[in-house]
């Protein structure tokens, strides 16, 4: 075997996996230029195809297609061209070079010489390298830290770079500089301990200690002092970064000076506002304490006139009852007819400006019973029959259906329609007055009705309407008034209707007519037929002659007009009456004496009314013994004071002798059902 040709052999073969195992695009040509090696490499880095035939034919020469190929490749192929003639005349040249190709890619050359050991020139290695990526990293690294260094040194915010382990400086922007006063060469290698940067050494101890427990950003707010000794405040931004193996801190701080002043600002402005507020609080809360002691005082006048007033017409008005009674002359009755009208029209007027007082101090609990809206019409034109009647005038009622189930108060609905057919009646000289009852909703749980009033009457101007429903308003309120009134009633019913979730309003025509309206939102119940009572024609007078004759009844008052008028009823009903001054005489009557009713007034001297009851209820006689108060403190409140102290009912003065006789029959049917159980 020839073992130099066995050598031969073996050098080819590892010239070609060395060519071919090159992650480089390599050409090699011999001192001809004629190629004498290439591997696919070199044609994937030109983008070139794999020729199908040896590369015996290949030549890298300047005539050769091969070299004017690769050449069109190139950016400025004459360039190209010139280098590798320019090569190939020196022999002894290497070449390391950068190559832009028309597609945009960049190709390194490498080119060197190659040479026998003995040192004969055989020919030129070419390595080509497709170094587009690394060019393009290349210029990205340097537009990033273009980018970087633009924003690292335009931002007006103060930015620094500082090691971790001792705070140094390692670098910082224009703005730092421009902020803190101090020179770059100053502030490089130096820490912001050293400098006295810190302003508040608590602010600096708080930053530490979160460095230190780890926090990889931290947002802080801090003062810091500039070279010249001057305060700023920083809103400081925090984060590590790792530069060349080193733990750094990149912090951002941001002057919020102004923003602190303002806020400042805002806080004295505050204070001040709290100083402002407290003051103005302290005079609402003595403007309160007045207006609650008015209030009271009102309250206190309004109870005392109400009993003051209500004391002389309850002798009026039981007077006049007696002397009708005991049969008089056809004038006489006519004038007993005018003075318990003149009566009556003062205590309604008396009634009225309570029933406002109520509803605007809150007083008002409105019921929820059943209601019939024809009953409340009816009730109505009853009322106002003898009187339309009087003034010729026809009284006529419209009403749609309405459900049977609706639930309400209906007194106060009674007496906000009263007030507006009143008033109708009031001011209307010829013609008719129309109550009217219109079903707006009718829904699951209630319903809304809409009641109106309209009449043929004078009519009120536009400028008066709208003043209507505001209290002592009146359409004509000089001293010489033709029509009289408080000029309250239109006020309370539109505080009825809103307290029953509706409102009210008007529309009228000067001298053709008004039409006043209401609305209501009634609540729906179903109801069985117990829930029906029964009616009697007999009066509550009537049914105590016949069933509760003889009872021992104690009246209690201070005022003998006030006894003598209660005797006169009670007796003319069959009972058996005892009087008394006071509290004090009544509780040593009820020691040696039994009654079945006590009367018993609320104002008395000595002992009064509530004291006298406390101390009736407390003797072994008195357990059972009914007492209905009979005042003239006609207030709510005044009605729940009696019967908290152990009253049974209450009856108001002046006293209307049918509701006197039916307070007495409730107390004794009360007894009777509970002596029977």
């Amino acid at each position: 075997m020839d073992t130099g040709k066995l050598s031969d052999s073996f050098h080819a073969s590892l010239q070609r996996a060395i060519v071919d195992g090159s992650p480089n695009g390599v050409l090699v040509v011999n001192q001809d230029s004629a190629v004498v090696s290439v591997n696919e490499r070199f044609f994937s880095v030109w983008g070139l195809p794999i020729p199908a035939s040896p590369i015996d034919n290949l030549l890298f020469t300047p005539d050769s297609n091969q070299l004017n190929q690769v050449a069109l490749l190139v950016e400025h192929p004459e360039s190209f061209i010139e280098r590798v003639l320019e090569l190939y005349a020196n022999p002894e040249m290497e070449d390391i070079c950068d190559i832009l190709l028309k597609d945009g890619r960049t190709l390194q050359r490498h080119s060197t010489p190659l040479r026998s050991s003995s040192g004969e020139y055989l020919g030129r290695v070419w390595y080509f390298q497709d170094i587009t990526e690394i060019i393009n990293s290349r210029l990205a690294l340097d537009a990033s830290e273009t980018r970087y260094q633009t924003v690292f040194q335009t931002t007006f915010d103060v930015i620094a770079i500082t090691r971790l382990k001792d705070g140094v400086y390692i670098d910082i922007n224009d703005a730092f500089i421009e902020k803190i006063g101090y020179t770059r060469d100053e502030l490089i290698g130096q820490s912001a301990l050293t400098l006295n940067i810190w302003f508040d050494p608590a602010d600096r101890q708080r930053f530490a200690e979160r460095i230190r427990n780890g926090e990889d950003k931290l947002l802080l707010e801090a003062r810091f002092r500039k070279k010249t000794g001057e305060i700023f405040w920083g809103m400081f931004s925090v984060s590590r970064i790792e530069l060349d193996g080193v733990t750094c801190l990149l912090s951002i701080t941001r002057d919020i000076t102004p923003t602190k002043m303002a806020q400042d600002e805002l806080i004295g402005h505050h204070k001040q506002l709290e100083k402002l507020v407290e003051e103005r609080t302290a005079e609402l809360s003595k403007a309160k304490e007045s207006a609650e002691a008015a209030s009271v005082a009102k309250s206190a006048f309004l109870a005392n006139m109400s009993h003051e007033i209500r004391t002389p017409l309850n002798a009026i008005n039981g007077m006049a009852h007696l002397i009708r009674r005991g049969g008089l002359t056809p004038r006489q009755f006519e004038q007993i007819d005018k003075l318990e009208a003149a009566g009556t029209h003062l205590l309604n007027i008396i009634n009225t400006v309570l029933e406002l007082s109520k509803i605007e101090a809150g007083k008002v609990t409105l019921t929820q019973t059943k209601i019939q809206v024809d009953s409340i019409l009816a009730n109505v034109t009853s009322m106002l029959q003898a009187r339309a009647q009087h003034q010729r005038l026809r009284l006529i009622t419209e009403a749609d259906p309405t459900p049977p189930n609706l639930l309400g108060d209906a007194t106060a609905l009674q007496q906000a329609v009263l007030n507006y057919a009143a008033n109708a009646i009031k001011f209307t000289e010829a013609g008719q007055v129309t109550l009217r009852v219109r079903l707006l909703e009718d829904n699951a749980e209630d319903a809304l009705l809409c009641f109106e009033v309209e009449d043929t009457g004078i009519g009120i101007e536009d400028h008066v309407l709208s003043k209507l429903f505001s209290a002592f308003e009146q359409a004509d309120n000089t001293i010489t008034r033709k029509y009289g009134g408080s000029g309250l009633g239109l006020a309370i019913t539109k505080r009825l209707a809103e307290l029953m979730g509706g409102t009210v309003g008007a529309s009228s025509e000067l001298g053709k007519g008004s039409l006043f309206w209401l609305t209501v939102r009634l609540k729906k119940k179903l109801y069985t037929a117990s829930n029906v009572m029964p009616r009697t024609l007999e009066s509550p007078e009537q049914i105590l002659i016949k069933r509760f004759p003889g009872h021992r009844v104690l009246v209690v008052d201070d005022e003998p007009i006030n006894r003598e008028i209660a005797a006169s009823m009670l007796e003319d009903a069959g009972q058996i009456v005892t009087l008394a001054d006071d509290g004090c005489q009544a509780v040593g009557m009820l020691e040696s004496q039994r009654f079945d009713v006590i009367l018993m007034d609320m104002q008395m001297p000595n002992m009064d009314g509530l004291q006298a009851t406390r101390l009736i209820r407390s003797l072994p006689v008195g357990a059972k013994v009914a007492i209905i108060a009979m005042t003239a403190n006609a207030f709510e409140e005044d009605r729940m004071r009696c019967l908290e102290a152990g009253m049974n009912d209450f009856v108001a003065k002046p006293i209307e002798p049918q509701n006197l006789f039916a307070a007495i029959l409730r107390s004794l049917e009360q007894a009777t059902a509970a002596a029977t159980h």
